[in-house]
Parts: structure tokens; C-alpha cells; sequence
């Protein structure tokens, strides 16, 4: 692991910022990092307003995309509501088809089969619209490379109105309307919505037109909330004030479908790493492991016996999701070991019977044992389907483009990207790729990165502290967990491996023999020799809490020890 420590704010900044907000230096620190120089900037940031959302009519055909829905209310047109398979795209579906139906009865939800029809929008998708006399989709969390199929379905006298968040290609889609943050015509003031935070301010800009605000509309927030935490968009400006009001609703009235889940899994409250690790996760697993109409079916319904009984199904997809991870994972690690025979600056694997809907968390899973951006393939009918995870600090996404003469489709972020490819162009895009990454890419980004808020000692882990740090939440790119070093640790003689195959360290530490507290190191149990005999160390942590037989007590979550 690389230890870069965050540079100090200038002493001055930390001191007006301690004086106007009556805090300490620490968290002036951690405050300024995330750009908060004011007392109005840290009210802003600490108590999020529903002042805080931009005005949706501010996003570049806005207005077409109202008109067009408001014209198609009024005629009694039908309406497809059509939204990928993910987390991002399902929800997206349940939200703005379930608010459409306030408005009226003939609105349906279409999710593309994964295995038969791909991301995005498919043609399959428009006949299904055509033969069944839809004359408006409106298409969530994709859409914005689909020039062809755009065209075909105005053929067939079907408008599309696109609210996407991906990056567009050089033409935009010939629909009634494309609204997209990204888009370079847009001054939207925020541009890192999730594809549901974009369906959000369509139903936002409908819902005015009806006299309608935001509080009207608070009941869809634990929808984006799940969305923002599951795509992985940063959460800062208008994504942390939809996460923290989404939140809220979670954990204090949510929908049925959430509210079945958190039933299963017995948690109480939930923080947005609850809703990425536990919610997401199953909601997904309909798309991967059957198909995602499962997931917007439970996300819509009212009924919570009914929603109880789906949830339960969709568990049953998450357990069949996680054995088949885990099993392709092994093979894929074995493929790399037997063809070790030269050092690569990525990591490429292909196997055509690996379960599609689980390549990208394999990617993910292939990322933490071998640090380099990361591609998974299966077979996907005559094509090879593919999975891309990077490493931090470098563009998956322009090293696909860099290597597009190879690729038939890709799309996705800097991080995550999928694609597809004809079998015979494979050799060549995985040289391509590597050629491509072992130019480009700056050599350190291959050993993995701690990023460091601030030198502290552990006399200022106090639960007043801790108390504000908490306020900081919710925490995700941009706004991450603040991470902390400490040195001249010592373990008090109780350090020891625990967990299965003892993968984890235990340690009951102390700095100039002050109070002891408790570290957990999850993958660490190999550091043990590290810090065992009371020899001196210094750690790289965080700081949760620890509930154990009704106390709770502060500890450490270590991430590093050296």
C-alpha cells in the first residue's frame, strides 16, 4: 500500500474556520478538504435543505421533455418507461413509472433481458413498443450513444425522450428530448447525477407544472438515494443532499420493497455503506441471476405481503449471485496464475461459460488481489461480452475508446465500463489494451493508494469528536470516510488472527500508554509479526463503532499497519 498523507490547509484557513464554527483544528482540516471554507459552507454542507436542489428546467430540454409527457398525459397516449437492468436502472423505472401513474393508468416498465437483448435500449425493446402501441418511451440510465435505434423507432412513429447520465458520444440521439448533465450544450449546475437523480428532476420539473414541490415528492428519495450510493457517483452538491433526504426515508418510512429487505436482514439503521453492501446488492442480483423486471416489481409494489414474497425470491437470486462469484473468481484467478509468464500491466480473462451477470463484480473481486485495470469475458450469443474495473486514478473508459477499432459497442465512466467484441477481433483488443494502459498509464497508480486526512493520536478519539464526525456522512467519492494515521502504537499483548482461516487482525492498542482501544484490520491477519511483541507501529484507520452484548464502544477499523 502507498500512505499519501492529504497536504495541510494553510494554518490561517484552519484558524478562522475553528473560530467561526467552534470546532477543532482536526475537524477545520477534514472540513477545508472538502472544500468548506465558511460558516455558510458548513451549514450547507452539515444541514441539507430542500433549498439546496437547482431548479430542473435549468438541464437542457427540460422544457421538450415536459411538453412531450404532458402532450402524451393529455392525448391518453401509452407511455413505456424503460430503464437497464442495474441498480441505477431499476430504480429509475419504479420511480418515474410509479409517479406516472399518479397521472394516469396506461404507463408500463420495460427492462432488457440481459442475455438476450444487452445494455441499453435494444431493438427488440421498440418492436415490443410498436406492436403494443407505445408512442412515448421514455429511456433511464441510457440512451445516449443509441443513435440507430432512436432513428429506427421514429420510423415506426415512436418518440423518445432520454434522461441519461453517461458520457455522450460526438452526436447526440435525434429524440424529443435528451436530458444529460454531461452534455457539453448543458449548463445544469451539477453534472454528477446518477441516471435515477436525472429521472428524479423529470418527475421534479412534471410535478411543478401540477403545483407540486419537493416535499411533495420526498416519498422517491429513498429510490435515488439507493441509486447514487450503487453507481458509485460522487456525493457532493446536489447528490449529498438527495442521498442524505433519501436516507431519511429509508430508515424511517420506505417503501415496501425496502422495507421487506431490511425486515430479511435484521439491521436497523442503515448508512449509505448498508445500502451499497446489503440493499444494492440484491436488487442487482435480479438482473444478473433472472431478470430485472423481479427488482422493479418489488420497488413498485404497495402490498407488504406481496413485497415480502419478493423479496424473499430476490434473495434467493443474491445467494445463487454470491456462489457463482465465488466460483468464477477461483477460476479466474487460476487463469491468471497459468499464464503468469510475463509481467502485464492489466488483466485480462475469458472464459464462455462464466455467468454474465457476474463479470463485473469478478472484475471487482480480480482488481484486489492484482492491482490493474481489469477486463472479464464470457460468450453473450456470437459475441463476447465484457466487464471493465480500473484502478484509481485511471480512465478505463478512454483506454477502451483508444482501442475502438477492435470493439463493436462500449460505454460506461472513468472506473466501470462494459463492451462487446466479435470473437476473432479478441487477441487484438487484448493487446491493444495492453499496449494501450503500459503507455499511457503513470507506473504507481499499480500499487494501491491510502489516502490520508490527517495525522491525529489517539487522546483525540473522543466521543464528541467521533459525534461530529458522523455529521459528515454520507460519505462516498468526493466525501469519502475520513482516514487517519497514528504512530508510536503499541499492542498491549492481546493481538491476534480471527475470523475464517484467522484472515483478520485483532489489536488492543495504546499510544504513550494512554487508554486503550480496540483495532479490527479485516485482511490484515497476515500484519500480525507487524505489531506483535509490543514492538512500535503506525496505522492507517478509521473510526466506527462497536456494538458487542448492549455497550457500544469506540474502535479502530484498520485499513494498514506499519
Amino acid at each position: 500500500m502507498r500512505w499519501t498523507l492529504k497536504p495541510k490547509p494553510e494554518v490561517a484557513k484552519v484558524e478562522t474556520l475553528q473560530k467561526a464554527l467552534q470546532v477543532d483544528a482536526i475537524t477545520a482540516t477534514l472540513l477545508l478538504q472538502r472544500g468548506i471554507e465558511t460558516y455558510e459552507g458548513a451549514k450547507t454542507f452539515f444541514r441539507p435543505s430542500f433549498d439546496d436542489f437547482h431548479d430542473p428546467f435549468l438541464m437542457k430540454d427540460m422544457d421538450k421533455a415536459v411538453d412531450r409527457i404532458e402532450e402524451a398525459l393529455s392525448k391518453g397516449e401509452n407511455i413505456l418507461v424503460y430503464g437497464d437492468y442495474d441498480v441505477d436502472g431499476t430504480t429509475s423505472v419504479a420511480l418515474v413509472s410509479s409517479y406516472l401513474k399518479t397521472r394516469q393508468e396506461n404507463i408500463a416498465t420495460y427492462i432488457p433481458d440481459r442475455y438476450d437483448e444487452g445494455y441499453g435500449i435494444s431493438y427488440k425493446g421498440i418492436d415490443f413498443a410498436h406492436d403494443n402501441d407505445f408512442s412515448l418511451i421514455i429511456a433511464l440510465d441510457c440512451g445516449i450513444k443509441a443513435i440507430e435505434k432512436i432513428a429506427y423507432a421514429k420510423e415506426k412513429g415512436i418518440d423518445f425522450i432520454i434522461c441519461d447520465h453517461h458520457r455522450p458520444g460526438k452526436i447526440i440521439p435525434k429524440a424529443a428530448a435528451v436530458l444529460d448533465p454531461k452534455r457539453e450544450d448543458c449548463d445544469y449546475p451539477y453534472k454528477e447525477l446518477c441516471g435515477c437523480g436525472v429521472g428524479f428532476k423529470l418527475v421534479q420539473a412534471l410535478a411543478s407544472k401540477e403545483n407540486k414541490t419537493i416535499e411533495d415528492l420526498v416519498e422517491y428519495l429513498d429510490l435515488v438515494a439507493t441509486a447514487i450510493g450503487a453507481d458509485i457517483v460522487p456525493i457532493t452538491g446536489e447528490n449529498r443532499t438527495l442521498a442524505y433526504f433519501g436516507l431519511q426515508v429509508i430508515n424511517e418510512n420506505p417503501r415496501m420493497g425496502f422495507k421487506a429487505i431490511i425486515q430479511q436482514i435484521k439491521k436497523e439503521k442503515l448508512s449509505i455503506t448498508d445500502v451499497v453492501f446489503i440493499i444494492a446488492p440484491r436488487i442487482n442480483a435480479a438482473g444478473r441471476m433472472k431478470h430485472g423486471n423481479h427488482a422493479v416489481t418489488l420497488l413498485t409494489e404497495t402490498d407488504f405481503s406481496l413485497a415480502k414474497g419478493y423479496a424473499s425470491e430476490i434473495e434467493q437470486f443474491n445467494t445463487d449471485r454470491r456462489e457463482a462469484d465465488k466460483r468464477i473468481t477461483i477460476e479466474a484467478l487460476q487463469q491468471i496464475d497459468d499464464n503468469k509468464e510475463q509481467e502485464r500491466f492489466t488483466t485480462v480473462v475469458y472464459d464462455e461459460t462464466w455467468h454474465k451477470g457476474v463479470i463485473g463484480i469478478v472484475a471487482s473481486r480480480l482488481i484486489e488481489t492484482y492491482y490493474r485495470p481489469t477486463l472479464v469475458f464470457t460468450k453473450s450469443g456470437d459475441k463476447l461480452a465484457a466487464s471493465a474495473r480500473s484502478v484509481k486514478g485511471f480512465d478505463v473508459y478512454n483506454a477502451l475508446e483508444a482501442c475502438s477499432e477492435h470493439i463493436e459497442q462500449f460505454g460506461g465512466h472513468k472506473y466501470a465500463a462494459g463492451l462487446t467484441l466479435a470473437e476473432e477481433n479478441f487477441e487484438a483488443f487484448k493487446q491493444k489494451f495492453e499496449d494501450v494502459v503500459s503507455s499511457s498509464i503513470n507506473k504507481q497508480l499499480l500499487t494501491p493508494e491510502i489516502t490520508i486526512d490527517a495525522e491525529i493520536n489517539l487522546e483525540d478519539i473522543t466521543p464528541k469528536f467521533y459525534r461530529i464526525l458522523k455529521q459528515l456522512s454520507p460519505f462516498g467519492p468526493g466525501n469519502m470516510t475520513p482516514v487517519f494515521m497514528t504512530d508510536n502504537l503499541k499492542d498491549t499483548g492481546y493481538g491476534k488472527c480471527v475470523g475464517e482461516d484467522n484472515k483478520h487482525l485483532r489489536v488492543t492498542i495504546t499510544q504513550n500508554n494512554t487508554d486503550k482501544i480496540v483495532g479490527i484490520g479485516f485482511g490484515l491477519g497476515n500484519k500480525l509479526r507487524t505489531v506483535s511483541n509490543k514492538k512500535l507501529f503506525k496505522a492507517v484507520y478509521s473510526i466506527d463503532e462497536n456494538h458487542w452484548n448492549g455497550k457500544t464502544s469506540l474502535q479502530l477499523k484498520l485499513r494498514d499497519v506499519k
